[in-house]
């Protein structure tokens, strides 16, 4: 078993001995919440097991030395790597935009961390950067891809904090500039922070997206145009955390 507590979301993966998923599980709260404990009870439903019965469970994710059930604590960088690498084979750079950190991650040719960097000081380009945004323009964050599909044109958003970008955003909103095309400007600003990121280690193909921003094909999109390169996603982009602890988990249980 996985568990990967972040800031915003808990996740909970738990995988057979041939090292598939038997379950998932993502709660939208994360450490110091029911978050944890919520993600955990859920996967073992969907797996009909009991916490009695996994071998070895193993924390990642800010919040993961609160964690009293876990054998061991691994970091997040490691896991998504571990967890990036299972998802696509081969993959060379990973960028997880969670909640309140972006990181970017270079793989090496072994399917090894070879080097990172990590904004964890702002929330700008975040998770949390989109959910202050969708308050503003009062729509949901689950609404802000399919808005942004709707755009005309990209409404620039220039401040690189995310407090001076919300002021921006109620200027444009004061002119009556239309709502797709803010958004598509707040997705841009996003994928420019986490471009600069990654060219800070170096871009090489294949690119895998992970965390939760993932989801958001609108920032997947501007961020391929940032690079100037593919961006790819899968399924399992959110749990690539708790998905890379599991991996780690079933190998101390082999």
């Amino acid at each position: 078993m996985g568990v990967d507590i972040g800031s915003s979301t808990s996740k909970c993966v738990i995988l057979n001995g041939s090292s598939e998923i038997v379950s998932q599980a993502v709660i939208p709260v994360g450490t110091g919440t029911s978050g944890p404990r919520r993600a955990v009870e859920a996967a073992l439903a969907i797996a009909g097991a009991s916490m009695e019965q996994a071998a070895v469970v193993i924390a990642t994710g800010y919040g993961r030395n609160t964690y009293d059930d876990a054998a061991e604590r691994i970091s997040e960088l490691s896991c998504h790597a571990k967890g990036a690498v299972w998802i696509m084979r081969g993959v060379r750079t990973v960028v997880d935009i969670g909640g309140q950190d972006a990181k970017a991650l270079s793989i090496n040719e072994d399917g090894r961390l070879a080097d990172f960097v990590m904004n964890d000081k702002c929330a700008a380009g975040t998770g949390r950067f989109l959910d202050v945004m969708a308050r503003v323009l009062e729509v949901g964050v689950s609404d802000l891809q399919g808005l942004d599909e709707k755009a005309g044109g990209i409404i620039q958003i220039s401040s690189t904090c995310t407090v001076f970008a919300e002021s921006e955003v109620i200027s444009q909103l004061s002119k009556n500039a239309p709502i797709p095309d803010i958004i598509a400007g707040i997705h841009q600003s996003a994928a420019v922070r986490a471009a600069s990121l990654m060219k800070r280690i170096g871009v090489v193909q294949p690119v895998l997206m992970t965390g939760g921003v993932a989801n958001n094909a609108g920032v997947v999109r501007a961020l391929a145009r940032a690079l100037g390169a593919e961006v790819k996603t899968s399924p399992h982009s959110q749990i690539a955390g708790a998905l890379g602890a599991a991996l780690f988990a079933r190998e101390r249980s082999a």
